[in-house]
């Protein structure tokens, strides 16, 4: 099993805190020959499959690196810019790596901002007087766990379904952010988090809560 992130939200939508924790690998690397038999577009920034399915190979997944190169949005280390090469036969054969597209600091804000919203319009629309607003959101691939403290402050984990001890685990991050965050005389409130015991024992946590296993079927 596995936690994938966590992420602290203030009581105004604002991202303070976010750690990457595990993402699931879903790369494809593979050498191509001129044509590229993938129809490849510009989406926010970075080049992404729009067309043709291969070898693991998904539509949505994004140029991640060319030549062992990683790619920065659309350019390379050196400059070039990712699509120039691509379409260039003189490149060809062409060592490419696809996967995922990795948000960026910007996109991360955004949806920390975007879940804040959806938890007010979830506690108004329940039909149960001072709802707490959304505390599981389950897909097929992952769990998305949250809990808000009395001050409006949320801490949300995701994780894979079946991983078990979220409560446990939230409750836990929350006493972290108390007593390596809250009691720094450095830490303003509401302000990023950055604390290095705060980090250091947050990973210990994830750790411990991971070797907890899986929970039962049906849970």
């Amino acid at each position: 099993m596995a936690i994938f992130s966590v992420y602290i939200v203030n009581k105004a939508g604002g991202l303070i805190f976010q750690y990457d924790n595990y993402a699931p690998k879903t790369e494809v690397e593979k050498t191509f020959s001129y044509p590229l038999d993938l129809v490849l577009k510009v989406h926010d920034e970075k080049i992404v499959v729009a067309f043709g399915q291969r070898d693991g190979i998904r539509v949505g997944h994004a140029v991640l690196a060319v030549n062992g190169l990683d790619a920065v949005g659309r350019t390379l280390p050196d400059g070039r810019d990712v699509l120039a090469v691509i379409n260039n036969p003189d490149s060809y054969p062409l060592n490419l790596r696809f996967g995922r597209p990795r948000l960026s600091s910007n996109e991360k804000l955004m949806l920390a901002s975007m879940f804040h919203s959806l938890y007010a319009i979830g506690s108004q629309l329940s039909p149960e007087l001072k709802s707490t607003g959304i505390e599981v959101l389950e897909t097929d691939t992952f769990k998305l766990h949250c809990y808000q403290t009395l001050t409006g402050t949320k801490f949300m984990v995701l994780c894979e379904p079946r991983q078990a001890g979220m409560d446990a685990l939230l409750r836990k991050v929350y006493e972290l952010y108390a007593d390596y965050a809250l009691k720094n005389p450095f830490y303003s409130l509401e302000m990023p988090i950055r604390c290095e015991l705060f980090d250091q024992n947050l990973k210990a946590a994830l750790e411990a809560a991971e070797k907890v296993g899986t929970a039962g079927p049906g849970i």
